[in-house]
Formats: structure tokens, C-alpha cells, sequence
């Protein structure tokens, strides 16, 4: 076991099974005590269980660190507060705080029902914030903390994903806020877009329509490079730089969103404006409809054009 968090307190929600898991697993092992949180449902959000949670902080202990089993919710104030609380009550601090629970609930837009859009919406974005409030409470007081963040290349477009693709995306645009209103303090706030097979990528929907792609020649829209790269590119692959993300070493970063997926680590450029046009006063329609698709929109593709 490494030294690096040694006497450093985390905090993992989602962490009883998948990426959470790991990123457990890998700050124990370099010597930060953990809350181990997982309410144990589906990975659309039915049911709870406690034995997901249980059986990390069981692992955590075989490793020679210490830790501790939380199983609300991080959909609800109460649940968020209460996660945060687990930690100063079993070990008196707080240091890392890992946002990283999850659902999906999968529908096209069209379709997609409200309480769909909502849940999702409330595990992801609010339970990140539900989490982040109370942990900065304490960060501020101490003038020191790590939170990590996660988002997903899906904040970027995703066909049936709406309510998981906003909630990510949201969560990028919080990240950067966080950043500022807590770097002062000697906080940082980081996102990762993750990519590793879990029973949320890798579900067993999607697979077997990828095994019935490849037996029968029947088009499903699955893309079987992406199937192949995900039961390549797993959990522990993430695990790394969330603990880089977490230690003292990293307090120069700050407010950013980082790429992480096999081998693979990237950072993304923050979005600016590439090319513009201006005059004085406002443009009419005439003029846009004239000058757009010259100075502006000209080489743009529809990423999913009408069908013929």
C-alpha cells in the first residue's frame, strides 16, 4: 500500500460497484481512509441493496486502510448531507470528495416521460451538488480539498441519452463555477469523462444486440468497435488519475475536464468563439441569410441528417 493520502479522508458516492469501485479501491491503496457510498440499485435507480457497499469496504480493509459503508441517496439534500456527516463522524475529516453515482434511464426524447427526465437529472446534477455543498462547508473552513467530478463524452451528443447528457454537461459548467468559488480556499474541482466497460456501458441490452449484429448481419446502430474498445477499457483504468486529481501534488489544477479511457489521458480545451462576424448596430435577417453561410456556418455538417 502506497503513502501518498496518507491521513486523508475520501469520499466515493456510487461506489460499490464499477468506476466508483475502483476509484475506492485506489485511494485505500495509497493510504486515504474511505466512505464507501452506494444505495445499491439497478442501474436505472430501482431497488437498493447494501451488499455492493458492504463488500468494497470489506475489500478496503484487506488492504490494510479503513473504511466505512453510507447508503443513502445522493438525490435528496438530506442523503448528500448525510454521506458528508458519515465521514466526520467515523474519521473526523474530510479531504477528497469523488462525485461519481449514477443512473440511466434511456428513452429518445420523443419519448422520454418526465419522471425519466428527472431522476436522472436528480442523481447526476443535483446529487453532485447535494454532495459538493456540504463537503465545501468544511473545505472552506479548512482551507483545503479535492473534488473530482464526473461527466461523460455523452455531454457532447448522445442519440437517446437527453436527461444523462444534460445532467453531464451540467455537471462540466458546475465543475468550472466550483473551481472559482472554491479555489480561493485552497480547494480544487476537476471533471472526468470516463470511459470503461460497466454494467452502465456495457449493459446487457447492448450486448446482446451487438451478439445479434455479428450472428446475423442484422443492422442494430450498435457499433461493435466501440463494444470492443469498452470490454478492453475497464474500471481501473479511471482509477489513476482521480488519485493523481486527489493529491497535494495536483493544486495547480483546477477547474478542469479531463478525458480518461485505457491508455488514454486527455485534457479539453475550454470552449471560445473561433470566428465571428461584426458591424455596428444589429444585423437583419437579410444580412444573415447573405453573409452566414459564407463567414459563419460554411462547411458546418448536420451530424444526423434526414433520412432520405
Amino acid at each position: 500500500m502506497g503513502k501518498r493520502l496518507a491521513d486523508k479522508v475520501a469520499v466515493v458516492t456510487g461506489s460499490g460497484r464499477g468506476i466508483g469501485r475502483a476509484e475506492a479501491l485506489a485511494l485505500a491503496a495509497e493510504g486515504a481512509k474511505v466512505v464507501v457510498n452506494d444505495l445499491g440499485s439497478a442501474s436505472d435507480g430501482s431497488g437498493a441493496s447494501h451488499s455492493p457497499a458492504d463488500e468494497v469496504v470489506a475489500e478496503i480493509k484487506k488492504l490494510g486502510s479503513d473504511a466505512v459503508a453510507n447508503y443513502d441517496s445522493v438525490a435528496t439534500p438530506e442523503g448528500g448531507e448525510n454521506i458528508i456527516k458519515t465521514a466526520i463522524d467515523k474519521f473526523g475529516r474530510l479531504d477528497i470528495l469523488v462525485n461519481n453515482a449514477g443512473i440511466l434511464r434511456d428513452r429518445m426524447v420523443f419519448n422520454m416521460s418526465e419522471e425519466e427526465w428527472e431522476l436522472v437529472i436528480k442523481v447526476h446534477l443535483y446529487g453532485t451538488f447535494h454532495c459538493t455543498k456540504p463537503a465545501c462547508v468544511i473545505f472552506r473552513q479548512q482551507k483545503s480539498g479535492r473534488i473530482i467530478n464526473t461527466s461523460s463524452i455523452a455531454g457532447l451528443g448522445n442519440m437517446g441519452q437527453a436527461n444523462y447528457s444534460a445532467a453531464k454537461e451540467g455537471i462540466v459548467g458546475f465543475t468550472r463555477t466550483v473551481a472559482r468559488d472554491m479555489g480561493k480556499y485552497g480547494v480544487t474541482c476537476n471533471a472526468i469523462r470516463p470511459n470503461a466497460g460497466t454494467r452502465m456501458t456495457l449493459s446487457p441490452e447492448l450486448k446482446a444486440a451487438w451478439e445479434k449484429q455479428k450472428a446475423t448481419g442484422a443492422a442494430t446502430g450498435i457499433d461493435g468497435s466501440i463494444v470492443e474498445m469498452l470490454e478492453k477499457a475497464t474500471p481501473d483504468m479511471i482509477a489513476p488519475l482521480v488519485v493523481y486529481l486527489a493529491t497535494d501534488e495536483a493544486a495547480n489544477v483546477n477547474g478542469y475536464t479531463f478525458f480518461v479511457g485505457g491508455g488514454v489521458i486527455g485534457i479539453y480545451s475550454e470552449p471560445q468563439v473561433t470566428t465571428q462576424i461584426e458591424k455596428p448596430g444589429v444585423w437583419t435577417l437579410d444580412e444573415l441569410l447573405d453573409i452566414m453561410p459564407k463567414k459563419i456556418t460554411a462547411g458546418q455538417v448536420n451530424p444526423a441528417p434526414p433520412k432520405p
